[in-house]
Order: C-alpha cells, then sequence, then structure tokens
C-alpha cells in the first residue's frame, strides 16, 4: 500500500508540473505551503515547510490528528489532511492602553505591557488553538477588567507610587485565566501613567508653589539668622569698646593720681585741688585739640582771651564742686 500512495503521489506531482499552481492561504498565520489546484479535479497539498518560532496544527478529515514541529512535513491529501493553521512559539508582547479615573475623580491613562507565550505541552496547544479565537483580545480584555476596578481605589498621587501593585495584579489575574487557554504570562508592567496635560500642568504648579514656599522660608531664616548675628557681634563689639572705655579711664584715673602726689611732693605750697584744676584744663584743650584735627568734623567757637581760660576753669572748678555736693547729699541720705 505504501508503494502505491507513492506511486500515486509521484504522478500526481508529475500531472501538477505543467499546470497552473497557486498558494492557498490558511485562516490564521500565513503558512509556507504549496497547493496545487487543478480544475475540475480536488485540490491537495503534498507538503508544508514549518518555519522556526512555528508549530502548525495538521487535520485528517477535519479532525486535529497532530503538531507539525519546524521543518518540511508530508501532508497527504488522499487521506484528507490539511493545514489548518499555527502556533507561534515565542515569546509576544501586547500593549493596552487603558483610560481610567481615579479616586480623586480625575482622568487617567494607563498603558500595561504584556509579555506571554504558547506552553510547549501538547495539551496546552491544543487549548491554545481550539479553545480560544483572539488570545490577543481575551488578555485586553482582562487588562481592562482588572485595571479599571484596582485604579478607581487610588489617589492620583499614590497611582505612581502604586503602579508595581497594579502590574502584579494585573499579572496575577492574567496567569489565572490564561493558563487555561494553554498561554503563560511571563511578565506584566505598567509602563506609562497619563492624566490629562491639563491636570499635568496643575501638578507642576502645585510643586512649584510648595518649593518657592520652602524657598522663601528659608531664605528669610537666613535672614534672620544673620540678623541675629550682626545684633550679637555688634553687643560684643559694644561690649570690648566699653571694656576698653573703662580701662582708659582708669588708667587716666591712676595717672592723674600719680601726677598728682608727684607734683605735691615737688611743689609744697599748692593743694591738690589746685593741681586737679590744672589738669582738668589740661584735658580739656586736648579735647579741643581733638576736635579740630578729626575728619569730618564741625566748627565750634571758643573764646581765645585771657579770660576765657579762668572762665572754663571756674566752669570745670563749678562741676567739681557740684558733683562733690551730690555725692555728699546722697552718702548722707543713706
Amino acid at each position: 500500500s505504501e508503494r502505491l500512495l507513492e506511486a500515486l503521489l509521484a504522478n500526481i506531482l508529475h500531472k501538477n508540473r505543467r499546470r497552473t499552481s497557486k498558494v492557498v492561504p490558511t485562516h490564521r498565520t500565513p503558512l509556507p505551503t504549496l497547493a496545487v489546484t487543478q480544475p475540475n479535479e480536488m485540490s491537495c497539498v503534498c507538503w508544508t515547510c514549518v518555519p522556526q518560532g512555528t508549530i502548525q496544527v495538521i487535520q485528517e478529515r477535519g479532525k486535529f490528528k497532530k503538531f507539525a514541529d519546524p521543518g518540511c512535513h508530508w501532508v497527504i491529501p488522499c487521506l484528507c489532511q490539511d493545514v489548518a493553521g499555527a502556533l507561534s512559539t515565542r515569546v509576544q508582547a501586547l500593549d493596552v492602553a487603558v483610560e481610567t479615573k481615579t479616586k480623586d475623580n480625575v482622568f487617567v491613562t494607563i498603558i500595561v505591557s504584556t509579555q506571554y507565550m504558547v506552553l510547549r505541552e501538547s495539551s496546552r496547544m491544543y487549548d491554545a488553538f481550539y479553545k480560544l479565537t483572539d488570545s490577543r483580545e481575551q488578555i485586553r480584555s482582562y487588562i481592562f477588567d482588572v485595571v479599571r476596578s484596582t485604579v478607581p481605589r487610588i489617589n492620583l498621587d499614590d497611582v505612581f507610587t502604586t503602579k508595581e501593585e497594579i502590574a502584579i495584579e494585573v499579572k496575577n489575574m492574567l496567569e489565572k485565566a490564561m493558563t487555561e487557554f494553554g498561554y503563560t504570562i511571563i511578565q506584566t508592567l505598567v509602563t506609562d501613567i497619563a492624566p490629562d496635560h491639563k491636570v499635568k500642568t496643575a501638578m507642576n504648579e502645585i510643586n512649584a508653589a510648595q518649593r518657592a514656599r520652602v524657598a522663601a522660608q528659608d531664605r528669610a531664616e537666613a535672614e534672620k539668622i544673620m540678623v541675629v548675628k550682626a545684633a550679637e557681634a555688634d553687643a560684643e563689639a559694644k561690649y570690648l569698646a566699653g571694656t576698653g572705655i573703662a580701662r582708659q579711664r582708669q588708667a587716666i584715673i591712676n595717672g592723674l593720681r600719680e601726677s598728682v602726689v608727684h607734683f605735691q611732693q615737688d611743689i609744697t605750697d599748692i593743694t591738690s585741688k589746685d593741681v586737679m584744676e590744672m589738669m582738668m584744663m589740661t584735658q580739656y584743650f586736648d579735647t579741643m585739640q581733638h576736635i579740630g584735627s578729626s575728619q569730618g568734623n564741625s566748627t565750634i567757637f571758643v573764646p581765645s582771651g585771657p579770660g576765657a581760660v579762668a572762665d572754663a576753669a571756674s566752669a570745670v572748678r563749678s562741676g567739681i564742686m557740684q558733683g562733690n555736693l551730690a555725692s555728699g547729699a546722697a552718702l548722707g541720705g543713706r
């Protein structure tokens, strides 16, 4: 019987070389199969070449016969065998854009990318070919269902931070549903979260205002620190200046006291009061000289006659006496 079958096939091939041939497409993916059609005769498929990464489905009398792996396979038309279609064994990717609403009533478009492939077990490939008409539409429907049931429970700001949880939930749902149809889900990723353009602009403005407020607070705090430090420096400078002036006056008093003592030792017929008056007048003229020689000074009119010196000495003496009386009255009151 095998020899008769081979002879019949050889005879058919010999006849078909003289006739016109054409490629018959399949109902799923284009297959590299050669079909020979004769007028007023039945069509037959002699062989099929399965490309790498593809599994073809061979039927006999309309019933599943076998899976054809990559390579060249005989298809016997006398036994009513034909190629029903093909399955890709490559990893396939599907990007789905889902528009949904968040918990705070903001519409957002989420793009979910899914990588999947057919399981290589014969029973799983049978399910993938005969149980499911369009795997991509089925996966797209499950993604829409999961995303639109998950995102409305999350605020817009939290959607960006919980996209990993959304992807895991979509993957778990797809694995549970698509395994029944002979597919395995390799990975599911949320690749993009795109709110409306106006919402993006508003979010950027809010962020910019918050950063401006923080910058203003930091700038005011820096100015406050500068003012406080300047006040502390001024207070320290004044304290040091006052300490210096006090030490200067103490040194002047000590010098005056020593001068009075030495002056009384050298000249015996003069009192300490006279010495003090003379030294006060000397300090008075030194002060006037300093005022006149300083930059940015003002014009001061001072009497220059001989009586003016006596008047100045009298004024100094009167001031000293009034100070002594005030000091004595204060001590008597105690």
